[in-house]
């Protein structure tokens, strides 16, 4: 009995080794033999990466209106950079010369310094000269001329200012319809080939999202720039009211009003 059991140990205990022998020379045999999949995956060569020109065309039409916003928007952050400036606006001794003649109240000679020297600021105080120099003039009808003068004066400046606002508006919008129009594009391209190619739903979808980005890039700088010249502007009127309210109030003073 003892000798049966000792076969069976010794049995039992070669068929395990053999088993485990066999199951570590399968995993040795599974790890040394080539993977098919990742040697094609060696073989192929990697895709070309996509320059900036290239992400452009992928955009679709709606880069087109997005290049003319961008374009825009550096042209008239340009021309805000030359525009709006105290030195535009107001000349300290354009301003000296100006409130000497008016307070010795030589009309004549404040007149001629405002033509020769064409400002917002100076502008604007003609108009109220003009009032002066009728006979019999009210300081209302100085007060008039003036408000009305520097509204039209001061406006116009403004005006490039705001197309930046526009613009900041516009891109995002712009960019949105690309976006709706790369998604309709991929929906139609799975109903008429199905799921099957799903590079051309890529480029669809690529559509959509450049011209989403885009829209976004061209918005955030315009909407800096708008502020940023919005602030200057709003510091430099404050300035040319306060000069205009010290040349208005010499005037009177020089009439005798």
């Amino acid at each position: 009995m003892k000798i049966t059991t000792k076969l069976f140990l010794l049995g039992l205990t070669s068929l395990l080794s053999t088993g485990a022998v066999g199951t570590l020379a399968a995993q040795t045999a599974a790890e040394s033999s080539p993977d098919p999949d990742s040697e094609l995956a060696e073989l192929t060569p990697p895709p070309p990466e996509k320059t900036l020109l290239d992400m452009l065309a992928a955009g679709g039409w709606a880069m087109y209106p997005l290049g003319a916003l961008s374009v825009a928007t550096f042209g008239f952050a340009v021309f805000n950079f030359v525009v709006i400036r105290r030195k535009s606006f107001v000349n300290d001794e354009v301003i000296e010369e100006l409130d000497a003649a008016v307070s010795s109240m030589d009309i004549e000679r404040a007149h001629e310094i405002c033509i020769n020297n064409p400002s917002p600021v100076t502008n604007t105080f003609n108009y109220g000269l003009d009032q002066v120099r009728k006979e019999n003039f009210s300081a209302s009808a100085v007060e008039m001329a003036f408000e009305n003068a520097s509204s039209k004066e001061l406006s116009n400046s403004f005006v490039i200012v705001s197309y930046l606002s526009i613009i900041a508006a516009l891109s995002p919008m712009v960019g949105l319809l690309g976006t709706v129009s790369g998604m309709v594009k991929a929906f139609n391209t799975i109903a008429a080939q199905g799921m099957g190619k799903p590079e051309l739903l890529a480029d669809n979808i690529s559509e959509a999202l450049i011209t989403t980005a885009a829209g976004m890039s061209i918005a955030i700088p315009a909407m800096f720039f708008y502020f940023f010249f919005r602030n200057r502007y709003g510091k430099i009127v404050a300035e040319v009211n306060l000069i205009l309210g010290r040349l208005y109030a010499d005037l009177l003073r020089a009439a005798g009003k």
